[in-house]
Order: C-alpha cells, then structure tokens, then sequence
C-alpha cells in the first residue's frame, strides 16, 4: 500500500484512520463533502478532495492514481426528518465507490460495514462474523442499510474486487465532533440529561483501536471476510455507571427504567422531533428496543487474523470525557 483514498476522511472514525495511514507514511486523499467541516484534518499532510460519493464521476476522478481504498463515508442516525437521504448514501454512494473502484483497479478496498448488519445471538450469547442477520423487521433504517449494503459489498469481492469487510462496535473517543450517536451516549449521562438505565447491553471499543483495524485489515485481511472490530461487551446499567464513576459522579441516583414505558417515553420524544423541534430526540422506540437486547460480539478473528490489539476501555472513555469537556459539549 503506497497510496490510499479514505472517503469519509473528515469524520469520527475516517479521520482517525486517516491519522494511522500517515503514521505508517502512507499517502492519504481525503474525500470531502462539498461544504463539510474539516477540523478532524487541520494539520494533516494531506490531498483534499471535494466529491460527493453520489457524483459517479467524482468518486471515478478521486480513485485515480490510488492503490486502496477506504470506504468509511456514510450516514449513521437514529432519527431524521427524511429517511430516503440514508438510502442514497449508505446504499446508492456505495455502489458508485464500488463499481469506480473496479473501473480504476483498485488493489485493495477495505468497506466499512458495522456490527448492526450482523446478527443478534440470543440472550446475551455473543455473535461472531457467521451469526446470520436477522433484524429485518427492526425498522431501523440505519440497520437495514448498512446490512443491505454490506450484502452488494460482499457481492464485488464474490466477482473479482479484492474486497474486506470490517465491522466496528460502539466507539468512543476524541475528536468526535458531530457529535456521533454513540458520543452523545456519553454527552447525555454525564450532563445529567440520561438517568436512567434498562435491560440490554453493548460492545465498546476506542476509536483508535478500530482505525488500526481498517489499516490491517487492508494489509492482512481475506477477500470477502467480515471482521468485528469490537473489545468489551458491557451491560447498560455497567456502562452508564462506568462513565459516571470516570467522570468523578459516581454517587448519582439513576433509574432503573422497564423497556416498555422507555418505548413509550421516547415515542413521544420522537413524535416532537417529527413535527415540532425536528431535532434528533434524546432516542427512540426502535433505538430502545435495539440496544434492549445484549448487543455483545467476539473480536477474536480480527485479534488473531489481524493482529488487533485493544486499548483498555477506561483509557478510552477518560479520554473521550475529557475531550468533551475541552470542546464545550460539556
């Protein structure tokens, strides 16, 4: 790998990926959004591109002279005011990146799928990359795009792209500046806004371990295999408390809340977002309902395949506290 093309180079995850290829004297092209901030790049030795994964002609032009690919841009949200923009990005985008990268001969292409396109094990067993999806009647957008278009992936590496799959858990860190879902997470319960917790839980890993995943997998990874970049499975009661105890307010009074009046609760939050602050909610029914079930995944495969190593999960949190609080979000 000499030279790389990372879409979504200006995001959470693309930015930091962005920063592990230049640490191994990669040479990086970001692609930019027209009008996308680029905070995430300042100082970076860096060729900014402006495209639109939706322009065919832009993604064709930027692929030139590169050997990878990173293909991380997409739209991850629990709520919008306008559904069909998801569509066109995380399914449509992708395959005007996919088939441009076939057109340029592209060596390599690692995609960015995520631990939502695999299936849920039940109870709190824990998936792996064979545990088969099955969240079709979810009725979350996000989910359904992001396993749809990891099935078209997979179909460009079945004929002839040298495609891999890597699929990130929940994470956490600096420089997440949108901020993302799983940020807010955090923004939400140390602020005070969430006091709550409920049954379910989630697989947590530091942003950077997950850019250092992307660069692997593009070095050492299997044509048309999935590999979770994901380390520690954690209840939501444990989580919450876990960040609490790491922002110093570990003696707050949380409630434990049942699932059903959570649905409800957020339903009406969701209704007010619909029609009158048309502003993402706190959550939603189907958020709860989702991140109700123990969202736990084994990263063995990318540990031994890879060669993934994991930053300690306090480390991660603290540093992503502390990042929100220099940055006024808190």
């Amino acid at each position: 790998m000499k030279k790389a093309l990372v879409t979504g180079a200006a995001g959470f995850i693309g930015s930091h990926v962005v920063r592990e290829l230049l640490a191994r004297n990669i040479e990086v092209k970001a692609l930019i959004r027209p009008g996308e901030p680029t905070t995430n790049l300042d100082g970076l030795d860096v060729q900014k591109v402006i495209g639109d994964i939706l322009d065919y002609e832009a993604i064709s032009k930027a692929l030139q002279d590169v050997d990878t690919l990173f293909h991380l841009a997409a739209i991850y949200a629990i709520w919008m005011s306008d559904w069909s923009k998801i569509y066109e990005v995380n399914m449509q985008g992708s395959r005007n990146v996919l088939w441009a990268a076939v057109e340029q001969n592209i060596e390599k292409v690692v995609y960015t799928s995520s631990i939502a396109a695999i299936g849920i094990a039940p109870g709190e067993e824990v998936s792996t990359e064979d545990t088969a999806f099955n969240q079709y009647t979810l009725g979350s957008h996000y989910v359904l795009t992001k396993y749809l278009s990891q099935q078209e992936a997979l179909g460009f590496a079945r004929n002839k792209l040298d495609l891999v799959v890597v699929n990130p858990a929940f994470p956490f860190g600096v420089m997440d500046r949108v901020p993302t879902p799983t940020g807010q997470i955090i923004i939400d319960i140390v602020s005070g806004i969430n006091r709550f917790y409920y049954s379910g839980g989630i697989n947590i890993v530091d942003v950077r371990d997950v850019a250092r995943g992307h660069v692997l997998a593009a070095e050492k990874g299997r044509t048309g295999e999935l590999y979770i970049l994901g380390n520690k499975n954690i209840s939501i009661e444990d989580f919450t408390n876990l960040v609490l105890g790491i922002a110093n307010l570990g003696d707050r009074f949380l409630v434990n809340m049942p699932v059903p009046l959570l649905k409800t609760a957020t339903s009406v939050l969701t209704i007010w977002s619909d029609f009158i602050s048309h502003k993402p909610p706190l959550s939603t029914p189907v958020e709860i309902q989702y991140s109700s079930n123990h969202l736990y995944f084994d990263s063995t495969k990318a540990q031994t395949e890879l060669g993934l190593t994991l930053t300690p999960i306090g480390e991660s949190l603290n540093q992503a506290i502390e990042w929100f609080k220099e940055n006024d979000y808190l």
